[in-house]
């Protein structure tokens, strides 16, 4: 990097980290930027890393030896890697910065009213001292319509008034635009590290598709703050969008009484699988199975069977194989005949059918077996899915690979994993 480089701030959110050797270490979230006293601007001291397991660490910016626009490098020596804690003087560009409502002035304005808008990024710079300070800030100018619809420009950090100041001015337009560019696991990763107030307002911007996604991978507790930070009707169309096994598990964790409510306000063909969940003991097939795995009647063709599973929202358990079943299709189904594996599919004639092709080898699970067992019949068989049914053999649902993993796991095992080693050489 040489004298003088301007850099994007948020531009950085998102790339990866990389060694000396080139293997990626981790992936930016964050920029770290230190108070002064006086009008100095603020000095950007690091980055905040996210490494594996969720966990994140400070990148002193010494450390840092070229940043452009698809990676950021690191020299050699010994990572830190304590989980990051800011401190009373630290600011993040992205968490505390991003979207808040600065004025800016011109030089010769007496009166300092200015003109009103959104901080969109921020650039810093390198000085004489060799010091990265913060020489720019991107504003969206608010007009009488809505702020994103704004001319973005460029102002001096010193024509900025109110870019350090109360969090209550901060809206959530660009840290979304951020956000949406990130899966589900590392989006609800971010949002943990949000104060809980900014964690809920950017959670009820999202859609109710994407809340729903996010709400799977976040711990149990934030689920429950969150969800109870909507709206009701709000938060049973998000409900509906969640797999029925993950909106049950939410909802377990809820008073009765607010359980009830949700469930009411839900479509009644996205309430009953999850009522249904709900009657099973915790730690049971029934409790944890998905009941709406792929399910065909017999009669269906192997090319049919492979569009079925192409289907985008599938998850990749899901998406191993079909249950195949008499009519009706829907659970609790006809009678269960088998299943066929994907790699089975992929070997047959298109024009065949499943009856002809199913495979019946393997017992059912009921729905009162207990995690344990399930566990070991999977292991025991290598399997990703196994099929629930009643005493009268229809499918039920089905347990998979992931559902027995999120059950078998602490159930603080999404929050922060605090036993790792401290440092590590590159």
């Amino acid at each position: 990097m040489t004298m003088g480089t301007r850099i994007y701030l948020a531009r950085l959110a998102g790339l990866g980290v990389f060694d000396p050797n080139g293997d990626r270490v981790g992936r930016v979230r964050d920029s770290v930027v230190r108070l002064r006293t006086t009008n100095r601007p603020p000095q950007v001291v690091g980055l905040v890393a996210e490494m594996a397991l969720r966990r994140r660490i400070f990148l002193p910016i010494g450390r840092v030896t070229s940043m452009d626009s698809d990676a950021v490098v690191l020299g050699t020596g010994t990572l830190n890697l304590r989980r990051f804690e800011k401190r009373p003087n630290e600011l993040l560009v992205v968490e505390d910065l991003l979207d808040r409502r600065v004025t800016v002035v011109a030089d010769d304005d007496a009166t300092g009213e200015g003109t009103p808008g959104t901080v969109v990024d921020i650039s810093m710079e390198l000085n004489r001292n060799t010091e990265w300070l913060v020489t720019r800030v991107a504003v969206r100018e608010l007009t009488g319509r809505l702020a994103r619809r704004g001319h973005v420009y460029q102002a001096e950090y010193s024509r900025v008034r109110g870019l350090v100041g109360p969090t209550d001015t901060q809206g959530t337009a660009n840290l979304l635009a951020l956000l949406e560019q990130m899966r589900p696991a590392d989006m609800a990763n971010a949002l943990q590290d949000l104060p809980d107030a900014r964690r809920n307002e950017v959670a009820a911007a999202l859609s109710d598709r994407r809340l729903a996604d996010v709400l799977e991978e976040l711990p149990e507790h934030d689920q429950v703050e969150i969800i109870a930070g909507l709206e009701r009707e709000r938060a049973a169309d998000v409900l509906e969008r969640m797999d029925p096994d993950d909106a049950a598990d939410l909802l377990a964790e809820l008073p009765q009484v607010e359980q009830a409510v949700l469930l009411d306000l839900m479509e009644p063909e996205e309430a009953d699988p999850v009522r249904q969940l709900l009657r099973y003991d915790p730690g049971t097939a029934g409790s944890i199975m998905t009941s709406e795995p792929v399910i065909l009647t017999p009669d269906t063709t192997v090319a049919e069977a492979l569009a079925h599973i192409r289907e985008p929202e599938l998850s990749p358990a899901v998406a191993a194989q079909v249950f195949v079943a008499r009519a009706p299709s829907a659970t609790p189904t006809g009678k269960y005949l088998g299943m066929v594996y994907f790699q089975r599919l992929l070997r047959e004639p298109p024009a065949s059918i499943l009856g002809g092709i199913v495979d019946n080898d393997l017992e059912p699970l009921r729905p009162e077996m207990p995690l344990v067992e399930i566990t070991k019949r999977m292991a025991t068989y290598d399997l990703v899915a196994l099929p629930v049914v009643d005493q009268t053999r229809r499918l039920l649902g089905a347990v998979t690979v992931d559902d027995v993993l999120d059950h078998s796991l602490p159930r603080d095992w999404r929050d922060r994993d605090l036993n790792e080693p401290e440092e590590v050489e590159l």
